[in-house]
């Protein structure tokens, strides 16, 4: 769950993105919460980011993207800018704030089987299964659906039997969760971190250790954008 200051934060951005299209200042978020420093901000801004409320964009000075909103907020976004980002199912409390989106325009994307949370394994492409995924969800680039199989991003609100959709790429911001292959064999889904000169590849579950690897030993095979869950 959100903080109380991460919660007004939250829905100061979003108004601000809705009335002016831009993000307010650090300056600004920091008068509008009455902090007396920025560096509150950051650390604000930061528990957002890792709880899938808002993600910074790249090569962008402080800009932000609301992804979604507490369910006790409207979701309805001035000039159309807010889109939910988790679909089918009611929710557990691990996923604060999500919201169902319809099937309707759906688009069809291939199951590459099942991708370990917990201990990595190779990554199954099996063209034979297909999920439905709203296309009001996905970007314009390339994505496929995998099968959570195991519990090490279970603080990410990803649990076992999830599936997870993602925009194929071969590079990702630190902080995102990506899926990461290890020496061309081994899939993981983890959360990507730069650690100095090696990458780090971040569970999200005490129970499991952070793995950390030269940068020519893993490759980024995509991010994940939403995820499906059934009941």
């Amino acid at each position: 769950m959100l903080t109380k200051k991460q919660h007004e934060l939250l829905l100061y951005i979003h108004g601000h993105l809705g009335a002016e299209g831009v993000s307010p200042s650090f300056d600004e978020m920091k008068e509008a919460l009455g902090l007396k420093s920025k560096s509150g901000i950051h650390r604000l801004i930061t528990g957002l980011v890792e709880r899938g409320f808002i993600r910074r964009l790249p090569h962008r000075a402080r800009a932000v993207e609301v992804l979604r909103l507490p369910d006790d907020v409207p979701q309805a976004a001035p000039g159309g800018r807010f889109a939910p980002r988790v679909i089918e199912g009611a929710f557990r409390t691990s996923l604060p704030g999500t919201t169902v989106a319809s099937v309707v325009d759906a688009v069809q994307l291939p199951l590459y089987g099942k991708i370990a949370a917990g201990t990595p394994i190779e990554a199954l492409r099996d063209h034979s299964n297909y999920v439905d995924v709203p296309a009001g969800l996905l970007g314009r680039g390339e994505h496929y659906a995998l099968a959570v199989e195991g519990d090490s991003m279970v603080d990410a609100g990803i649990l076992d039997g999830d599936t997870v959709v993602i925009e194929r790429g071969e590079t990702a911001e630190t902080g995102a969760i990506v899926v990461a292959l290890i020496d061309d064999e081994e899939a993981t889904l983890k959360r990507f971190r730069r650690h100095g000169k090696s990458i780090a590849l971040e569970p999200a579950n005490t129970d499991y250790e952070t793995r950390i690897f030269p940068p020519e030993r893993v490759q980024i095979q995509g991010r994940l954008i939403c995820l499906l869950r059934q009941y």
